[in-house]
């Protein structure tokens, strides 16, 4: 159940809002310049259809696969978005089990809460991932899909996390190793601009490489990690790759010296290497898996 309860200190100044690629105003943190997310309802319609393509649809179903929701259950999603995994959870716990989503985002969570109406086992509340809205102990197991890698205070949001969960409960975080990408360009010096400046919307660029002891020195216990890599040499629409083209174009125009003609000269030569038969991308994701100890 959502509570007033709040831990020590303020909010972070960047959160994030499921995972998304969408981004505008910039804020400060002590990671470097990242920015703070801002919702319309244009926005909304862009982070559900990312939701729809291929491989979001893949990784729902690998999360979903490691975290093993049971009957029953109660299941804390923190940044949930637009409620894509709480109606796919919902549906594994039954009606017998619950779910709670936190965002910091009311528009997404009036999109939550309309993907799961006709559920009365689930809430939704705003709520950052430093400071979550719940009581203590109150999960049997929680998710966290691309949130962390945003929040600068890695260490508040896993301690918060294992403070929503009952010992033993299980958390299954899911980060971008943003250094794995490897992109294919003509204009290799022109790509690396456009990355660096994409870097920008991050706090943590390769937070993977530290989230296991994070993890540990959380509280948590039997942590272990799976690399899931994200690739693909056709121009398809449902690759992640190529979903996140207009995200990162409309985001890098005019920071770290791109252009707004360099980001659409970037995303036009993506589009023509696709015509060729000539693109490729490849990321590496990274699911950890972990118990309350």
């Amino acid at each position: 159940m959502c509570s007033s309860r709040k831990s020590g200190g303020p909010p972070a100044t960047n959160t994030v809002v499921g995972g998304s690629a969408f981004f505008s105003t910039r804020g400060e943190c002590d990671t470097g310049r990242v920015t703070q997310l801002v919702f319309d309802e244009e926005t909304g319609k862009r982070l559900e259809a990312l939701y729809r393509t291929g491989d979001a649809v893949r990784r729902r179903r690998l999360v979903r696969v490691a975290l093993g929701a049971a009957p029953g259950e109660r299941i804390l999603d923190v940044g949930c978005g637009p409620g894509f995994y709480c109606a796919e959870l919902l549906d594994e716990v039954g009606p017998e089990g619950s779910l709670v989503g936190v965002d910091s985002s009311p528009q997404m969570l009036a999109l939550a809460a309309r993907r799961c109406d006709g559920h009365d086992n689930a809430q939704f509340c705003t709520g950052d991932a430093t400071s979550l809205p719940v009581a203590d102990g109150g999960f049997d197991a929680a998710v966290c899909v691309q949130v962390l890698e945003y929040v600068p205070d890695v260490s508040a949001a896993l301690r918060e996390l294992r403070r929503a969960l009952r010992p033993g409960g299980r958390l299954v975080a899911w980060d971008v190793d943003w250094a794995t990408v490897s992109w294919h360009s003509c204009d290799p010096t022109r790509m690396v601009r456009v990355l660096k400046s994409w870097d920008e919307h991050l706090a943590h660029r390769s937070l993977p490489r530290t989230l296991a002891p994070a993890m540990r020195a959380a509280g948590f216990e039997d942590v272990e990690m799976q690399a899931i890599s994200f690739a693909t040499a056709d121009f398809d629409a449902d690759a992640y790759g190529v979903a996140t083209i207009p995200a990162i174009r409309g985001f890098v125009a005019g920071r770290e010296g791109v252009s707004p003609e360099d980001a659409k000269a970037w995303a036009d030569e993506q589009r023509q290497l696709g015509q060729r038969g000539e693109f490729f991308f490849c990321c590496t994701q990274f699911c950890f898996t972990a118990r309350a100890g």
